[in-house]
């Protein structure tokens, strides 16, 4: 028989790093656990003993975790998270399939918008114990993937192979290749002579290097914080913008929509998880619906062809 030892952490201890980090206090987390602040500190101290690094640097406005303390917390709640699934699906086995309780997904905005829903309609028929809680969050640096990574999110609805590289002990599989188009004024005769549009976003290589290669494509002169706002602006007149094809699925009337070519650029769009939430029920009922829309995201009003990325 496996025993503890004075190194091992307990639940109520990764209980209490993951509410400091998440309070940003010893006070305030001794708040939201209903202990008190002299317990935190005792309980934080006794971690930071066991794992050998300070994991909190403490000040007069609070306390904020070292880069070991960061580390320490996304374990932290990535295992509490496997000890609720532990729970739920125990106790569902006896009963059902353990398909029940909170399932949480991470999306960017587009994702969220477009690709989600009908999944999650899809979901609810087949798993009503599930209560999917979705997250948007900006496509950008670490990502969606980074909510799994630091234990925030079951699953992530990612770009796959982006400037950002997937962080270890996560798994990504794709779902599908999604293509760009050229966005602009409806109407405009020569929307490549616009200004350009742009946000940052999670794009892969090749779709870098296509965009290096197109000599027409000028400086950004405008930048916006996400794909909606790109398209209230090129819908106002003030620009073209070349964008993704989920982002354009909620494109306004007054934007047009022109193709880029066969040799258009795409991005690979596709879920993260853990390796052991990727064996949970729940996970795995998720992934099957998302598999399920079985097809390529087409762009809207186009045909894949067209002369507007294809100059050469």
């Amino acid at each position: 028989m496996t025993r503890t030892t004075d190194s091992d952490l307990a639940p109520r201890e990764l209980r209490v790093l993951v509410a400091v980090a998440d309070t940003g206090g010893f006070s305030a987390a001794a708040g939201t656990l209903g202990l008190t602040q002299s317990a935190v500190s005792h309980s934080v101290r006794g971690s930071e003993r066991k794992i050998g690094a300070v994991l909190f640097e403490r000040g007069r406005s609070g306390a904020r975790p070292t880069p070991a303390g960061e580390a320490a917390v996304a374990h932290a709640r990535r295992v509490l998270r496997l000890l609720d699934v532990l729970v739920v699906e125990a106790r569902g086995a006896s009963r059902s399939d353990g398909r029940e309780g909170p399932l949480r997904i991470a999306a960017f905005r587009s994702a969220a918008l477009h690709l989600l829903p009908p999944v999650l309609e899809r979901l609810r028929a087949r798993c009503p114990g599930v209560e999917p809680r979705v997250r948007i969050v900006r496509e950008v640096g670490r990502g969606t993937a980074g909510e799994v990574s630091d234990g925030r999110a079951d699953l992530a609805i990612a770009t796959l192979g982006g400037s950002a590289p997937l962080a270890p002990g996560l798994v990504a599989r794709g779902l599908f290749e999604e293509p760009y188009a050229l966005a602009h004024p409806v109407g405009h005769v020569a929307p490549r002579s616009l200004p350009l549009v742009d946000w940052a976003e999670n794009c892969g290589s090749s779709t870098r290097a296509w965009w290096a290669a197109q000599d027409w494509i000028p400086e950004a002169t405008v930048e916006a914080e996400d794909d909606g706002a790109v398209l209230s602006l090129v819908g106002a007149g003030h620009g073209m913008a070349i964008m993704p094809a989920l982002s354009l699925a909620g494109a306004p009337a007054s934007v047009g929509v022109t193709a880029l070519g066969p040799r258009r650029p795409t991005r690979q769009v596709g879920y993260v998880t853990t390796p052991e939430l990727a064996g949970s029920a729940a996970v795995r009922a998720l992934v099957r619906e998302l598999r399920a829309l079985g097809r390529t995201v087409d762009v809207p009003g186009t045909d894949g062809g067209g002369p507007a990325g294809d100059p050469h």
